[in-house]
């Protein structure tokens, strides 16, 4: 019975280590000098020394950096504008995004929704929950095991390296994540079964606008059969 209770309490203390939710703020946004169209959101954590790289698009990126800078407004409204807009019309409040999962090197959020004090929750690309988060003013959460997983202590940062290693890791980062997306320019040379899985891994990636281009060239193969 004693190591039963034993086993129980460790079990709940892990559980509740795992799920602890850590607030995040945004430090900034790194672009790549090498690659045409990527960014790195960086996350620093709110009450500790810790950040996250998110790799997004040209588009979210824009957005995110709009709405960052308050001065700086579209003669229309973006897209997470017009959503919150939206939001703003039907009484739709956004508590709090949560970042909850993280599947190969794609982070996967959750908006928390209030309306009527019913409280919903819906699924959304992580940079377009954060850029939703910096319009509606709601705090930007990551679970710890998560920000363990993928964040890196700005502590174990030399002094040398604050100005210009930090900065090339980043620039690393964002570089490779790119080559994972890569696309070969020729794709007539890739089988049929590679070109395929290839589509899957930019899907999942959350790649779209590659993803059409091999879509097409699958499409077109299939339809001379």
């Amino acid at each position: 019975m004693f190591y039963d209770d034993l086993l129980n309490n460790f079990t709940n203390l892990v559980l509740t280590e795992t799920m602890k939710l850590i607030q995040l703020n945004i430090k900034g946004i790194s672009y790549s000098e090498t690659q045409t169209g990527a960014y790195a959101l960086i996350l620093s954590e709110a009450n500790g020394n810790r950040s996250l790289p998110i790799i997004i698009g040209g588009f979210e990126a824009q957005s995110i950096a709009i709405s960052m800078e308050k001065e700086l407004k579209p003669k229309r409204p973006l897209t997470h504008d017009l959503f919150k807009n939206f939001a703003d019309r039907f009484n739709i409040y956004l508590k709090q995004i949560v970042i909850h999962k993280l599947v190969d090197g794609v982070f996967y959020s959750s908006l928390i929704c209030e309306r009527d004090k019913i409280e919903e929750i819906i699924d959304s690309r992580t940079s377009d929950a954060i850029a939703m988060a910096l319009r509606f003013g709601a705090p930007i959460f990551i679970y710890d095991s998560i920000l363990k997983q993928a964040g890196f202590d700005e502590r174990t940062i030399t002094d040398d390296q604050k100005n210009k290693g930090k900065e090339n890791w980043i620039q690393n980062f964002v570089e490779e994540q790119n080559r994972q997306k890569a696309v070969p320019d020729d794709l007539k040379k890739l089988s049929l079964t590679k070109l395929k899985s290839l589509l899957d891994k930019l899907v999942n990636l959350e790649d779209y606008e590659k993803a059409v281009k091999i879509r097409d060239e699958i499409s077109k193969r299939e339809s001379k059969k």
